[in-house]
């Protein structure tokens, strides 16, 4: 008993942990200037700002428009990451050949890599192929996830070979059982890793700092310094409306997911 209340007591110091910044984030967005640096500490205004805080974010940037250009980078680099992903980690999982456990160590390397070590060959390859400042440069660096490979690698090795000689005897080549056999069964999987890659891509600041110029192709985290630097100043009622409003999707997103977000999490441990 006494464990178990730890337990949740220093779980429920986590959450208060991790949800402390984005209430004051929210709290901050309702209230009017004088009172965000107030000397007292209160969550709820005394005067409400909120809409012509929220008024501000949308009307002095073009915000829809870096919350669309999040959408048309982050929906195109799960895309290409599932596609390109899927083959490479049901070879890994299910096809014998030489030098397979070689590969899937350097896949295991890859994970080990920060995005930032090869931040300056991919600026250099993407300025040779005139891609610097477009959603080419955004999406194609990523187009190959270690982290796809390897977490679908883990799901289809629960997968029993049975099932997958069957489809072969029925006629099925490769490519036919992964798209219409195994696709199906990796759905909680995919979610989970699309919950993951969205919230991860979404949330970048760095790349797109270093290659887009042209604040129309900026993202939502770029078009948050576009909005500071530029119009709002030391208005920090609007920006952090801004910042809700930028974030309010990925919630959204994990609130319709977190199910089958739980299950392929889960799923994916089954088998080593």
């Amino acid at each position: 008993m006494i464990g178990r209340t730890l337990r949740h007591l220093v779980l429920l110091l986590g959450v208060v942990v991790m949800l402390a910044p984005f209430v004051w984030m929210v709290s901050t967005s309702l209230k009017p200037p004088n009172e965000i640096f107030s000397a007292t500490l209160s969550l709820l205004p005394k005067h409400w700002a909120a809409a012509e805080n929220y008024a501000t974010a949308f009307g002095k940037v073009p915000l829809l428009r870096y919350l669309l250009n999040g959408v048309v980078v982050t929906l195109g680099i799960v895309v290409l990451q599932i596609l390109t992903g899927l083959p490479c980690a049901y070879a890994l999982a299910k096809l014998k050949f030489r030098g397979r456990e070689v590969l899937f160590m350097l896949v295991l390397v890859g994970l080990m890599i920060p995005a930032q070590v090869p931040a300056i060959p991919r600026y250099v390859m993407l300025y040779q192929v005139g891609l610097l400042d477009s959603y080419g440069a955004l999406i194609l660096p990523f187009a190959v996830s270690c982290f796809c490979i390897f977490l679908m690698r883990q799901f289809f090795r629960s997968v029993p070979d049975d099932l997958l000689d069957a489809a072969r005897l029925d006629g099925l080549g490769e490519f036919s059982i992964l798209w219409r056999i195994m696709l199906p069964l990796a759905l909680p999987a995919l979610v989970a890793f699309a919950v993951v890659s969205v919230t991860l891509h979404w949330n970048d600041f760095f790349w797109p700092l270093v290659v887009i110029q042209t604040p129309e192709l900026a993202t939502p985290p770029l078009g948050t310094l576009f909005f500071k630097n530029e119009e709002a100043g030391s208005d920090f009622g609007p920006l952090m409306a801004g910042t809700v409003v930028i974030t309010a999707p990925l919630v959204v997103l994990f609130l319709l997911a977190q199910r089958r977000f739980i299950e392929g999490v889960a799923a994916t441990g089954l088998k080593g």
